[in-house]
């Protein structure tokens, strides 16, 4: 599809942790794109370069196709013009081995790190003060938690937050679960002091509170933890992040769109993107669950049981520990 800007007023483009109003799908000549500038030789950014003859791909006599331009540089993009919104996903990881760095995390390179995704919609808000205290316990460890809600709403999220101390971050516009692959939480990741992936999106609990519905221990968890804090033993030779399938990918930048939408009040279309992201991965809980606060939907409700049902049934796993420690959970 070739994008035009005629008949167009200005657009929404949702990119990079932002929001900003462009003239339209056709970025003009001479203006930056995504951080990328056009030079003699090519389209440039720092150090990186794609070369005129492969950028010729994006444009045309009247600019820069946004949307082609992103897949030129591995950037899944959705553009919705009748609701005059663009958003573009993430590069695709050059290396699973290493841990995407956003806000808090750049700065705790030399420190051990749990990064712990949790939401106000899951019970795993409840485990918030256990990973509070682990913190404090092992900080003189060299060690840190760096939790990330997926809330939608960040008014939901502030309240579970109000007595930590550990860095913490709001995720609203999905962007640093679509880094790091989280379909669902309570999920975790180790990230060891050089910024490599210790133990890749693990299923782990810092209470038993909600042990009767995941089988999960939290006392043999948080050992497991604790082992690696202090003897460096991760317990498990899986250390690459679990990568995302394209549909994922695209289903991410569909529930961004929903998210949007529904906080402008525009519900139907809403929906409509939120239809194409379930079908895109049914199995992400963090899209399907995420955004039924947003659509007045209860997430703790009969719609959620509806939900999970629908997933068991289909023999999609809703939680997804790694297989050491868990073996012996109930």
């Amino acid at each position: 599809m070739t994008l035009s800007n005629r008949g167009l007023k200005m657009i929404t483009l949702l990119a990079d942790g932002h929001e900003e109003k462009i003239d339209g799908p056709v970025v003009p000549h001479g203006v930056k794109i995504l951080g990328w500038e056009r030079k003699p030789h090519g389209w440039c950014r720092e150090e990186a370069c794609i070369p005129s003859f492969r950028a010729a791909a994006a444009e045309s006599g009247d600019g820069v196709d946004l949307v082609r331009f992103a897949g030129l540089l591995g950037r899944q993009a959705v553009a919705d013009l009748d609701e005059g919104v663009v958003a573009v996903g993430e590069p695709a990881g050059p290396t699973l081995d290493r841990a995407p760095d956003f806000g808090p995390l750049a700065g705790l390179r030399g420190t051990k790190v749990a990064l712990v995704f949790w939401a106000s919609w899951c019970g795993c808000r409840y485990d918030l003060p256990a990973w509070e205290a682990l913190h404090r316990e092992l900080g003189g460890h060299g060690f840190s938690v760096v939790s990330v809600s997926l809330d939608r709403d960040p008014q939901d999220a502030r309240e579970w937050l109000a007595d930590v101390t550990h860095p913490a971050v709001i995720d609203a516009d999905g962007r640093i679960a679509e880094l790091y692959n989280v379909i669902n939480v309570p999920t975790v990741v180790w990230i060891d002091e050089e910024g490599r992936i210790a133990r890749p999106q693990d299923t782990m609990t810092a209470t038993d509170t909600f042990r009767s519905m995941n089988g999960l221990s939290s006392e043999r968890a948080t050992a497991a933890l604790r082992r690696w804090v202090i003897d460096g033993d991760a317990g498990t030779t899986v250390r690459e992040l679990r990568a995302p399938t394209d549909d994922e990918r695209l289903a991410r930048l569909h529930a961004r769109l929903a998210a949007w939408l529904f906080r402008g009040g525009r519900p139907v279309a809403a929906e409509r993107h939120l239809a194409q992201a379930a079908g895109l991965a049914p199995h992400d809980l963090a899209i399907r669950r995420g955004l039924m606060p947003l659509n007045g939907v209860d997430p703790f409700g009969e719609e959620y049981f509806k939900l999970r049902q629908e997933l068991e049934d289909s023999g999609v796993a809703i939680y997804r520990p790694l297989p050491d420690w868990h073996e012996e959970t109930r």
